[in-house]
């Protein structure tokens, strides 16, 4: 339904240009609507469409709706249809490289193992960029650092399979082993004992097998879980003469991947003082100036916070207004203003603080405008004195906004 929605924009869009491309896009709008919500019929109008007009000025964007709609609807064939021709145009898409890598694979063939290969190590290397970025110019949040890590396992685990699919199994094994101590998950342990049991060591396997069945990973199903056990019995059968011994083995493995997670939750909470916190007042922030700031030490004061960002018009006209109703606050000691930066690149802050000569005390958002759920700015969040939100000011009334914020604090000193 979203495709469909977008895709007929893009026409309205477009349909004031010369007469034939407007017949063309009345055609498509059309077809779309005929299509109604039915994703197959949505892909046949397309496709019926791209036969009509193989030269359209669509065709990319179309094509790109196509491989949505397949990665969607999990059409390997017309992922790998439609999402070559994408990376063709766009080599650098990691969501398309990683769909149309994991469509290839799923065939064991030379040919299609060959260009899988090629796609999963781009893939790699694209969430590589990302991991130097989040280090260097970003805020270097543990979530933010866990997704790459898991990114960057699973395009190592589809490096795996095209290589031993290639003929490399030691090769895969090595991939396999590098994706599991990336973020360990059931995907790469099931790698690992795949090249485990290619090169004949299946003890090594089982325990690795042991390993996917246990871990702790939101994408493994019940159904692969299943596949797991009774592929360990039967190896551990194969091996051993029966099944003796083989609850011992599964506990083991068990007690190992809990305390390898929980080992990675320790060190992702000694690196971001943020990861896993349960509520706002859990939070530290950093400031520009250098100074961190336990929310925690707030507890028991009225707290206003004003999202905001360098690159946002609005939030400096706003300014003014918020030192408005400061001015109001400033002989109350139970109400705090917290000016919260959601600016990706912190270098930007510090300057843009001098220049515009902003004298109160800024700090960086650190995760906490996602557990706010800000999807705009300006925003302001109220915080009552047992920690709760209180009031939320999506963007500002040039108006009214000092004296609604100000009744609004007025109220949250009440609750």
């Amino acid at each position: 339904m979203r495709l469909w929605i977008s895709l007929l924009l893009l026409v309205t869009a477009v349909s004031a240009q010369e007469p034939t491309a407007a017949a063309e896009d009345r055609e498509l709008s059309n077809a779309l609507a005929e299509a109604g919500t039915s994703q197959i019929d949505f892909v046949r109008a397309l496709e019926n469409h791209l036969g009509k007009y193989p030269n359209s000025s669509k065709k990319p964007e179309i094509e790109r709706a196509l491989t949505k709609a397949a990665i969607e609807m999990k059409d390997d064939k017309r992922v790998i249809l439609y999402g070559e021709r994408v990376l063709g145009r766009e080599p650098g898409d990691p969501q398309m490289l990683e769909r149309v890598a994991r469509a290839l694979l799923s065939s064991d063939a030379r040919d299609t193992s060959e260009r899988a290969l090629q796609y999963a190590t781009r893939y790699v290397e694209q969430v590589g960029k990302l991991r130097t970025a989040a280090l260097t110019g970003h805020a270097a949040k543990a979530e933010w650092i866990t997704e790459i890590d898991r990114g960057e396992a699973r395009g190592l685990v589809l490096e795996a399979r095209a290589t031993g699919n290639l003929g490399k199994s030691d090769e895969a094994l090595t991939l396999a082993r590098r994706s599991y101590e990336r973020y360990p998950t059931a995907e790469g342990a099931r790698e690992i004992a795949k090249w485990f049991t290619k090169l004949g060591r299946e003890p090594e396997a089982i325990a690795h097998l042991a390993d996917a069945f246990t871990i702790v990973d939101g994408r493994n199903t019940d159904e692969a879980r299943l596949q797991d056990r009774r592929r360990i019995g039967e190896l551990y059968t194969k091996v051993n003469g029966s099944e003796k011994g083989l609850g011992d083995l599964i506990l083991e493995s068990y007690d190992r991947t809990t305390a390898l997670m929980a080992d990675r939750k320790l060190r992702e909470r000694e690196s971001d003082p943020n990861a896993q916190v349960a509520s706002v007042m859990d939070f530290t922030l950093a400031g520009a100036n250098g100074d961190p700031l336990k929310l925690s030490s707030l507890k028991g004061k009225v707290i206003i916070f004003d999202f905001w960002a360098t690159w946002c018009g609005p939030c400096r006209v706003q300014h003014p207004l918020y030192e408005q109703v400061m001015h109001r606050f400033e002989d109350n000691a139970g109400v705090l203003f917290l000016s919260i930066s959601t600016d990706e690149e912190r270098a930007l802050v510090s300057p843009f603080l001098k220049e515009h000569r902003w004298s109160n005390p800024v700090y960086f958002e650190d995760g906490l405008a996602s557990m706010l759920r800000i999807t705009s700015i300006p925003t302001t969040i109220i915080v009552n004195k047992r920690g709760e939100i209180s009031s939320r000011m999506n963007g500002f009334n040039p108006d009214r906004f000092v004296d609604l914020l100000t009744e609004r604090i007025q109220q949250a000193m009440k609750d």
